[in-house]
C-alpha cells in the first residue's frame, strides 16, 4: 500500500500543475474579474455592498448563485421583478441661468443631490461666471520688526498710490491695514522690563498682531491712521505672521471682507515665519494647539498668542480658501526663497520682490492682480470622509497649484466628479459613522462666497426583503427564516429547506447518479440526499445535481476556458451579453465585418461568427471581401512587370511576343498616389529609367484588370560612374596616411609634442568645475579632487598644480609687513618607491622607525645647503603608493629654492640613497598658524612655537603623474581650516602646466567653497547714509549687531573714496569691529579734515561723500540690512 501511494504522488503534483494552469487561464480568469460571484455573499445586502454592480436573485426556485451581475442573474432565468439592485440617484435641486449682466459672480447650477452606491462615480457639468470687473477688498498686513522702519514710513507717503491703483482695478474698493510682530514671551521676544515698554528707541511696545485700519473706503481716513504708526520690534529673526494670517481671516466682521469681493491678503515681510510647533518649545511654554477662532479684542489686538501655538502650513491653506482670501506676499530677497515654496501651497497666490525700502510696492501689486485675475481655484469644502471630488475644465488649462487659466468676462465651463469609496483603511465605508458618508459639499470658486451645495450620501441601506423575513418558516421545516427567496438556517441546520441536521441519519442512495458507484461522482459529500460539492480555493470545482460536471471541461478558444466571455455551468458555457456559440467566441454584432463604405462584407458575403465568409474568395480578397493589394502588393507588381513593358514601350523579356499578355492598359499623364492608393516601380534595364504604373480589378482575372501606366519615364542626368573609382582611390589612400602618422606617433614619442595629429584631443583636466562643502558635515580636513584625462591614455602625462586660498579676498592687503626671516612650517609630501605595509603606519614598529630614519636622514642631508632650513620632523607614512609626509622649517625667502629643489630630486626618483617615484609632490605652505599647515594633511599634532604671526596667504602647490593607460588621479587639496575663516571661504585649484607628456590642459580650474554654520549674529549700519560737519573733525558712524546666537562676533570696514578724496577730505580708515558677548553696539569713526586755501578761494561746492563698506564677518557673524552707509561732508 506504501509503494502504491508513492507511485501516486508524482501524479498528484502533476494533476495539481495542470489545474493550476488550467485555472490561470480559465475558471481563476472568471472569478477575478466577476467580484459578486467569487465573493459567494449569501445575503443580499452583504451581495450589493461588494461592488456597484452586484445585484441579488430572490427567486425561491433560482439554482445559480444568487449574487451576480445583473444580467448574468437575467440569463440565467431570475425575472426582473425578483432582482435586487440598488441604483445611484442625481438630480438638480436648483438651477438658476446666469445672467451676465448683473456683473457679479456667479454660479450653475446651485444645489445638486446625489446617493451613490460604494465603489460608484457620478459627474456634471456647472458654469461659473467672473466679471471683468468686481468689488475688491485690500488688506495689507506689515511686518513692525524694527528692520522694516523704512518700509513703514514708504507706506505712510503711498496711501494715495494706493487709492489710484485700486480705482484703477474697479470702482468698488476698500483698503485695511493690520500689524504683527511676534508672540510676546521667550525667546520670541526681549521680556526685560525696559525692553518690553520701548524695543527701540521711539518705538512701540511689542505685540503679536492688531487690526489697524478695518476695511474702509475712505482713503483720506486710511492715510491720517496709517500716519500714526510706529515701528516695534522682537529678539529672534523668524516672525510670527501666520498668527496674524489666521486673524486676518477667521476675524471676518472685525477686518471687514464684504461677502461679494475679491479678497487679497497683501502680506509684507523681509523676515522668515514660525510655524506650528516653534510655540510649544520650552523657553516659551506654549502648549495648546491653535484653535482656529479669532480672539481678537476691542481695540483689533490679538490676546491669544500666549495661550497656543502657532499655525500650520495645511491649516491657513484651508482657512484661506475657505474664505475666499487670495494671498499675495511682498518679500525682500532675504526671504524671497522661503515665501517661494510657501506660495505653492496655496491654489491661487502670487509673490514677488520688495525692494529694500518697499517703494515698490505698488507696482509689485499691479504685477500680481493681473496674473490673479487671469486664474479661477475650484475648491470642494466639508467633503464627507467617504467620498473623493475632482475638477476639470474641457476648455481651460491646469496650473501647476491646481488652479485654471481663465477668461473673465465670459461664462467658464467646468466639470465635477465625484465618487463613493469602498474602502478607507481596509474597512468597508458602509462600517463608517453616517458622518463620514453623508454631508452637504460646498463647491467655490474663487472670490465666490455663495456656493454651490451638494448633498451627497453613500447608500448603504439594508436589502427590503431583509427587513420582510418569514421567522420559522414552514419554507424552511421550521428550522430556518425564510428572508429574499432562501431560508437561512438555524444552527444546528443545513440543506435548501433547513430540513438536514448532521445528526440525521446518512441517506447515499439519493446521491448516487445511475451507472455510478460512488456517492455524488466521488466529487462531493452527501448530506441529507443531496450532494455537496467540493470546492477548491473558495471557488466551486464540480457542479450538477450529482457533481458530475467539471467547471473547467467547457470548450475553449485559444486556450481561454469559454473565451473568457462567460462561465461554464453544468458542461456548457454560459456566455456574457454580446457574446455566443458553443464556447462563447462568437460576437452577436456585426461591428467586425463592416468594409470601408459601411456595408456588410462588401455585399460579396456573409457574416458568420464576427468573420465573413465571400462568395468568391482569392489571393487578393480581404477580411470584408473587398479586393485589396496590401499583403501581396509587391507579389502583383512583380507578376505582369514584363506585360506592362511589353506592351507599353515593346521591351523587356517578352519584346515582341505580347500576345500572352492579357492586360488593359490605360496611359495616364501623371500618377496621383491618393487616386492609386499605391503604385508600382521598377527600373528598366534597357536605359535605367524607371516607369510606374499601378492596377484596379482581381489580378487573379486578368481579362478585367485595368493598368494605368504613367505616359512619362523618370531618367537619371548623365552618367557620373566614373567618379566611383576615384573617390574609392582617394578613401584608401588618406587612410593609408591616417595609419602612417598613427604608427609614426606609437613609436617615437619624442616626436609626439611635434605632431598635431598625435596630440590632438588628448586633454587632462579637473573632473568637476566646482564643490560645496558644509563646514559642520566635513569629516576631514582635506578633499581629494580628481583629474581626468581623455584621448588616448598611451604614455605618461605630468601635471603641476597649485592652490590659492581665500580668493574671494584677492585684491585685500595685509596691513602687516613680509619678513623674509620669518620662519615658516613647510609640509612635504613624496612618494616612495617601495610596497606599502601595515607596519608603516603604526609609530611603535621597527619597520617604521627604521624607515623614517632613513628618510630623514637623506631629506637633512638634502636640505641642509638651503640657508635657515631645519631638520624635517614628524614624519609619517600613508596608504596610498607608500606615501610620506614630513614637516621642514625653514624662512620665508627659502620658498622658491625648496620647490626647486623638491622638483630636482623627483625627476632624478632620488632624494641621495632615498628612492621616490617620479612626476608626485606636495609643497604646502601655511605661515601663522599656531600648528604646522601639515595639519591640513592630517600630518603634525605638535605645536611649533616658533612660527611667525600671520602675514601671509597659506597656499600648496605640487605635482601628480599619469602613468600609463591610466585616466583618473586625485590631487590632495589641503582645505587650511582655521576659526577665523569667513562664513564662505573659497580655495581655487588650478592646473598650471604639463611639463612632461603631450596631453593638452581642459578644465584648468575648479573651486572649492566652504560654508560655515547659519549666522549667529546680524551686523549692519543703523542708517544707510549720515552726514557730519568738518568741525566735528571726527565722523562717529554706529554699527550694531543683532544677536541670534550669544557670542563673539567680528567684522571688517574699510572707507571708499566718492566725491570725496582720501587726504584731501578723510583719512583713509580700516580696521576690525570685536563683538563680545552680550554687545551689541559699535562705533566707526573716521577723522574729518579742513578745507583747504584753494578750495576755499575756488569756492568748491561739490557735494564730498565717501562710503563706509562692512566687509568679511567672522564667527558666524552675517552682513545685516545696511552693508554699507554714505557719509556726506557739510561744508561750513
Amino acid at each position: 500500500f506504501r509503494r502504491k501511494r508513492m507511485n501516486m504522488l508524482p501524479w498528484a503534483c502533476a494533476r495539481l500543475l495542470l489545474l493550476s494552469l488550467l485555472c490561470t487561464t480559465g475558471l481563476c480568469q472568471w472569478s477575478t474579474s466577476n467580484r459578486c460571484v467569487l465573493s459567494r455573499a449569501k445575503r443580499c445586502t452583504e451581495c450589493i455592498r461588494v461592488d456597484k454592480d452586484c445585484s441579488f436573485c430572490t427567486d425561491e426556485s433560482f439554482e445559480e448563485p444568487r449574487c451576480d451581475l445583473r444580467e448574468n442573474l437575467m440569463r440565467a432565468g431570475c425575472g426582473e421583478a425578483n432582482i435586487v439592485y440598488t441604483q445611484g440617484e442625481m438630480r438638480t435641486l436648483k438651477n438658476s441661468s446666469i445672467n451676465a449682466s448683473l456683473q457679479r459672480t456667479q454660479v450653475s447650477p446651485q444645489a445638486m443631490y446625489m446617493r451613490l452606491r460604494a465603489g460608484e462615480e457620478m459627474s456634471f457639468d456647472m458654469d461659473v461666471f467672473q466679471p471683468k470687473e468686481s468689488p475688491v477688498d485690500l488688506y495689507i498686513l506689515m511686518d513692525f520688526s524694527y528692520s522694516m522702519s523704512d518700509d513703514l514710513d514708504n507706506l505712510k507717503s503711498m496711501g494715495h498710490n494706493l487709492a489710484d491703483f485700486l480705482q484703477a482695478l474697479t470702482s468698488n474698493y476698500t483698503i485695511g491695514f493690520g500689524k504683527f510682530v511676534d508672540k510676546v514671551s521667550s525667546p520670541q521676544t526681549d521680556m526685560r522690563p525696559e525692553k518690553l515698554r520701548e524695543p527701540w528707541h521711539n518705538a512701540d511696545s511689542p505685540f503679536s498682531f492688531k487690526n489697524v485700519i478695518r476695511l474702509t473706503s475712505n482713503i483720506n481716513y486710511f492715510s491720517q491712521e496709517l500716519r500714526k504708526e510706529r515701528i516695534s520690534g522682537n529678539l529672534d529673526a523668524p516672525e510670527g505672521g501666520f498668527d496674524a494670517i489666521l486673524q486676518t481671516a477667521v476675524c471676518k466682521d472685525k477686518i471687514g471682507w464684504r461677502k461679494d469681493s475679491t479678497h487679497l491678503l497683501v502680506f509684507s515681510t523681509e523676515s522668515a515665519f514660525h510655524y506650528e510647533a516653534d510655540g510649544t518649545n520650552v523657553l516659551a511654554g506654549i502648549l495648546a494647539r491653535n484653535d482656529e477662532q479669532c480672539h481678537l479684542d476691542s481695540h483689533g489686538t490679538y490676546v491669544y498668542d500666549t495661550k497656543q501655538d502657532y499655525p500650520s502650513v495645511p491649516t491657513l491653506v484651508r482657512l484661506l480658501g475657505q474664505h475666499n482670501i487670495i494671498p499675495i506676499f511682498a518679500v525682500t530677497n532675504h526671504s524671497y526663497s522661503y515665501y517661494e515654496k510657501l506660495h505653492k501651497y496655496f491654489p491661487i497666490s502670487e509673490i514677488g520682490v520688495l525692494q529694500e525700502d518697499s517703494s515698490n510696492i505698488v507696482e509689485l501689486l499691479r504685477t500680481a492682480f493681473e496674473r490673479i485675475r487671469s486664474k479661477m481655484d475650484i475648491r470642494a469644502d466639508f467633503i464627507p470622509k467617504a467620498l473623493k471630488t475632482e475638477f476639470t475644465s474641457p476648455v481651460f488649462e491646469k496650473t501647476e497649484s491646481g488652479s485654471f487659466h481663465i477668461t473673465r468676462g465670459k461664462v467658464s465651463k467646468f466639470h465635477m466628479h465625484v465618487k463613493a469609496l469602498e474602502y478607507i483603511g481596509g474597512q468597508h465605508v458602509c462600517s463608517l459613522p453616517e458622518r463620514d458618508r453623508h454631508g452637504v459639499i460646498h463647491v467655490k470658486p474663487t472670490s465666490l462666497s455663495d456656493s454651490l451645495t451638494v448633498s451627497t450620501a453613500v447608500i448603504c441601506d439594508v436589502c427590503p426583503c431583509e427587513q420582510q423575513q418569514e421567522l420559522d418558516s414552514p419554507k424552511c421545516s421550521f428550522h430556518g427564516n425564510f428572508v429574499c427567496g432562501q431560508c437561512m438556517c438555524h444552527p444546528g441546520w443545513r440543506g435548501d429547506t433547513c430540513d438536514c441536521s448532521p445528526a440525521s441519519s446518512p441517506n447515499n442512495e439519493a446521491c448516487i447518479r445511475p451507472g455510478d458507484v460512488e456517492p455524488c461522482s466521488g466529487r462531493g459529500e452527501c448530506l441529507c440526499g443531496k450532494c455537496q460539492c467540493y470546492s477548491e480555493d473558495q471557488t466551486l470545482r464540480f457542479d450538477g445535481t450529482f457533481c458530475e460536471f467539471d467547471v473547467l471541461q467547457c470548450p475553449r478558444t485559444s486556450g481561454f476556458l469559454c473565451n473568457d466571455r462567460g462561465r461554464c455551468s453544468r458542461g456548457a458555457c454560459v456566455c456574457e451579453s454580446g457574446w455566443e456559440g458553443p464556447g462563447c467566441e462568437c460576437p452577436t454584432s456585426n461591428d467586425t465585418c463592416i468594409d470601408s463604405r459601411g456595408g456588410i462584407c462588401n455585399n460579396h458575403g456573409r457574416c458568420e461568427c464576427g468573420r465573413c465568409i465571400c462568395d468568391m474568395a482569392s489571393l487578393y480578397t480581404s477580411s470584408t471581401c473587398e479586393i485589396s493589394y496590401s499583403l501581396g502588393f509587391q507579389a502583383v507588381c512583380e507578376s505582369i512587370r514584363d506585360c506592362v513593358r511589353c506592351q507599353t514601350w515593346g521591351t523587356g523579356n517578352l519584346k515582341g511576343n505580347c500576345s500572352s499578355c492579357q492586360l488593359q492598359i490605360q496611359m495616364v499623364e501623371e500618377l496621383k498616389k491618393e487616386e492609386a492608393g499605391e503604385y508600382c516601380s521598377f527600373q528598366d534595364e534597357d536605359d535605367d529609367c524607371t516607369y510606374h504604373y499601378t492596377l484596379e480589378g482581381d489580378p487573379s482575372v486578368l481579362p478585367n484588370t485595368t493598368v494605368r501606366v504613367q505616359k512619362n519615364k523618370e531618367c537619371p542626368p548623365g552618367s557620373f560612374l566614373w567618379l566611383i573609382p576615384l573617390l574609392i582611390f582617394l578613401i584608401l589612400l588618406l587612410g593609408l596616411l591616417l595609419l602612417l602618422c598613427w604608427k609614426f606617433c606609437a613609436c617615437c614619442k619624442a616626436c609626439l609634442a611635434l605632431l598635431p595629429c598625435c596630440a590632438r584631443g588628448r586633454t587632462v583636466g579637473f573632473k568637476e568645475d566646482h564643490y560645496m562643502l558644509r563646514h559642520s558635515l566635513m569629516s576631514s580636513d582635506h578633499l581629494d579632487t580628481p583629474l581626468v584625462r581623455s584621448g588616448s591614455l598611451k604614455g605618461r602625462d605630468t601635471v603641476r598644480w597649485k592652490i590659492h586660498n581665500n580668493v574671494h579676498k584677492q585684491g585685500v592687503t595685509s596691513p602687516a609687513a613680509t619678513n623674509p626671516k620669518d620662519l615658516i612650517a613647510y609640509g612635504l609630501s613624496l612618494r616612495l618607491a617601495r610596497l606599502f605595509t601595515q607596519n608603516l603606519v603604526k609609530p611603535d614598529t621597527r619597520e617604521n622607525e627604521q624607515l623614517r630614519k632613513e628618510v630623514e636622514e637623506n631629506l637633512n642631508d638634502v636640505f641642509k645647503h638651503i640657508p635657515g632650513c631645519h631638520k624635517v620632523q614628524q614624519t609619517k607614512f600613508r596608504q596610498e603608493y607608500t606615501i610620506v609626509d614630513t614637516v621642514l622649517t625653514a624662512p620665508y625667502s627659502a620658498k622658491p629654492d625648496i620647490i626647486k629643489v623638491v622638483e630636482k630630486h623627483v625627476s632624478h626618483e632620488a632624494f641621495n640613497d632615498l628612492k621616490v617615484a617620479p612626476g608626485y609632490y606636495t609643497v604646502t605652505s601655511d605661515q601663522g598658524r599656531e600648528q604646522s599647515p601639515a595639519l591640513a594633511l592630517g600630518w603634525v599634532q605638535g605645536v611649533i612655537s616658533h612660527l611667525s604671526p600671520l602675514s601671509f596667504p597659506p597656499d600648496a602647490q605640487g605635482m601628480v603623474e599619469f602613468q600609463e593607460a591610466v585616466e583618473l588621479v586625485d590631487v590632495r587639496v589641503p582645505l587650511f581650516i582655521r576659526d577665523d575663516d569667513d562664513d564662505e571661504k573659497q580655495l581655487q585649484v588650478e592646473a598650471i602646466e604639463v611639463p612632461n607628456g603631450i596631453a593638452k590642459i581642459g578644465r584648468r580650474v575648479v573651486n572649492i567653497t566652504i560654508i560655515k554654520e547659519q549666522a549667529s549674529s546680524l551686523i549692519t549700519f543703523l542708517q544707510p547714509a549720515y552726514s557730519h560737519s568738518r568741525f566735528d573733525k571726527l565722523a562717529k558712524i554706529p554699527v550694531l549687531r543683532e544677536i541670534i546666537d550669544n557670542g563673539k562676533s567680528q567684522v571688517t570696514y574699510r572707507t571708499r573714496d566718492l566725491t570725496a578724496k582720501n587726504g584731501r577730505d578723510y583719512i583713509f580708515t580700516e580696521g576690525e569691529l570685536v563683538f563680545q558677548p552680550g554687545e551689541t553696539r559699535k562705533e566707526v569713526q573716521v577723522p574729518l579734515l579742513e578745507l583747504t586755501e584753494i578750495d576755499t578761494l575756488l569756492n568748491n561746492c561739490q557735494l564730498k561723500q565717501f562710503a563706509i563698506d562692512l566687509l568679511h564677518p567672522k564667527y558666524g557673524a552675517k552682513i545685516g540690512r545696511y552693508p554699507q552707509t554714505t557719509v556726506t561732508i557739510a561744508d561750513p
